[in-house]
């Protein structure tokens, strides 16, 4: 698995490289909480300072700032900020303390203080009922696209199985305006996340949402898929305690524990897709760094899948597996 394995749960800094400014839907408005740039530039070079003490990366705290307050990153970087008379900010400097202390003592993502996290171009809600989505997933739709480029798969019904907070299958939405999608999770906190993405995307039309355990809730759709596109749970049940605490102790285990070799759940892809695609049917998913042979030998051993293929990251590590169903 070597330098890769931690780039698979690497929560905060993986993040930080997605601009965030304003964000209009919190309603932040001329008549709403304000400060001024200097109390903001103040607080946060004490933030800075206890960031510097308990490990945790500056560019967090700016992240933190560019999502509850109308600043960007180059006037906090340079300075600018401080001449500023009036900027509208989301919580008060002391909730925003307590936020950032939530950070440097609990562990908690940034991503949960705010309750959002940029991804593609998109803006998600989230929360510890769902995994936070990694910038490393985000290539899962450009595969997605360049295996549906001549195919008819983009007019067909595509499932995101595992959906927590909806990212891939609104992605998805985006990417094949005429494919229907349905997005897939046992958890019905997780698809109260997603529904309301949906609707805070817009996307909330081309989305069905479904309850259950895998294939379980589609069974109107069997022989019928176009394409099954997976971020499933991956991580060997004995590694889950060497985790960031940013991961284990905050979000869900259903979307990480991948059983005793972390393949639980790709077994059950594996296994029950070919009941669902249709012939030439896309398989998509991604997988721990390292794992790439172990889910070819899946495939094969299923006797019903070709060009299998593992995709890399842009890293380069082994992130993701294809295969086309061909009965």
């Amino acid at each position: 698995m070597g330098g890769c394995v931690g780039a698979d749960l690497c929560v905060c800094p993986g993040v930080l490289e997605g601009e965030v400014g304003v964000l209009p839907d919190v309603g932040m408005t001329e008549g709403d909480r304000w400060v001024t740039g200097a109390e903001l530039w103040d607080w946060r070079e004490e933030a800075l300072r206890a960031a510097q003490t308990a490990g945790v990366e500056a560019e967090e705290l700016d992240w933190l700032l560019m999502a509850v307050a109308e600043v960007d990153r180059l006037e906090l970087r340079l300075g600018g900020v401080k001449l500023r008379s009036h900027i509208p900010i989301r919580y008060a400097l002391a909730e925003l303390e307590q936020r950032w202390q939530q950070r440097l003592t609990e562990r908690t993502p940034v991503q949960y203080l705010v309750g959002e996290t940029p991804w593609r171009d998109l803006l998600l809600t989230v929360s510890p009922a769902v995994l936070i989505p990694r910038p490393e997933t985000e290539l899962i739709i450009d595969l997605a696209a360049a295996s549906a480029v001549g195919k008819p798969l983009a007019q067909g019904i595509w499932v995101d199985m595992g959906t927590g907070s909806g990212a891939i299958a609104l992605a998805l939405a985006q990417a094949f305006p005429a494919a229907r999608i349905l997005a897939v999770d046992q958890s019905g906190a997780a698809l109260a996340i997603a529904r309301e993405n949906a609707d805070r995307t817009g996307l909330q039309g081309r989305v069905t949402f479904y309850q259950g355990s895998w294939f379980e809730p589609l069974g109107a759709y069997r022989g019928q898929l176009s394409a099954l596109v997976s971020n499933p749970p991956y991580i060997p049940s004995a590694l889950l305690p060497t985790l960031q605490p940013e991961v284990v102790d905050h979000e869900p285990a259903a979307a990480l524990d991948g059983g005793d070799d972390g393949l639980t759940a790709l077994r059950i892809l594996a296994a029950q897709a070919p009941a669902y695609l249709v012939p030439g049917g896309l398989w998509l998913v991604e997988t721990m760094a390292g794992q790439g042979a172990a889910v070819q030998a899946l495939l094969e051993a299923q006797g019903c899948y070709s060009e299998i293929e593992i995709c890399l990251d842009l890293a380069g590590c082994d992130r993701f597996v294809r295969a086309i169903y061909t009965p």
